[in-house]
């Protein structure tokens, strides 16, 4: 399978089981879940084929690990817009997470904070690393510091994600600390 087509299938994968699954006529339950079979069928009657090892291979190279297959099923791990219970336990954050994004945004993440605006929670990266990579997505990075230890402390509520991404409600400005080309 060649990149572009492992991009093509991954995208689509997001699309109908993050955001659209009734799209193509998918009900995912109340964790997300759908069966595989279900999903590749559902794909073909809207046009668009791949094989279960299509699906396999997108979920075993994909670098964020963005979904879970487990059985005959299949869900995305986080990062949804439609009402699903990932069923994921709070946890105590390291003290410090990250998260990236573009200049264009920082004026009114420091007057509003981190919101999940389309999603159910705020994404957070636990390595700048990560976070520089999420950012640069849609242009030149920026990377917040966000202090998830004060966070928890003052009672802010904090899941992981089976693939390592850090989700909370939201993120008020004062647990946030700018890049010096960004701290006016």
């Amino acid at each position: 399978m060649d990149d572009r087509r492992t991009v093509k299938v991954s995208k689509y994968l997001s699309r109908h089981l993050r955001h659209q699954p009734g799209r193509i006529g998918l009900t995912l339950d109340e964790n997300g879940w759908v069966e595989i079979d279900a999903l590749v069928a559902a794909a073909e009657a809207h046009g668009f084929r791949f094989t279960r090892a299509e699906l396999d291979h997108v979920v075993a190279v994909n670098d964020k690990q963005r979904f879970a297959v487990e059985g005959g099923r299949i869900r995305a791990s986080q990062g949804h817009s439609v009402d699903v219970d990932l069923g994921l336990a709070p946890a105590t954050p390291p003290p410090y997470l990250f998260h990236g994004t573009v200049a264009r945004n920082t004026a009114a993440i420091r007057a509003e904070g981190l919101r999940p605006m389309n999603r159910h929670a705020v994404h957070l990266s636990p390595d700048r690393e990560t976070a520089t990579r999420v950012g640069a997505r849609r242009g030149r990075p920026v990377v917040l510091l966000v202090d998830a230890g004060a966070m928890h402390r003052d009672g802010h509520v904090f899941q992981v994600s089976a693939n390592g991404v850090w989700l909370t409600a939201a993120v008020p400005p004062g647990y946030l600390r700018f890049p010096a080309q960004h701290a006016s």
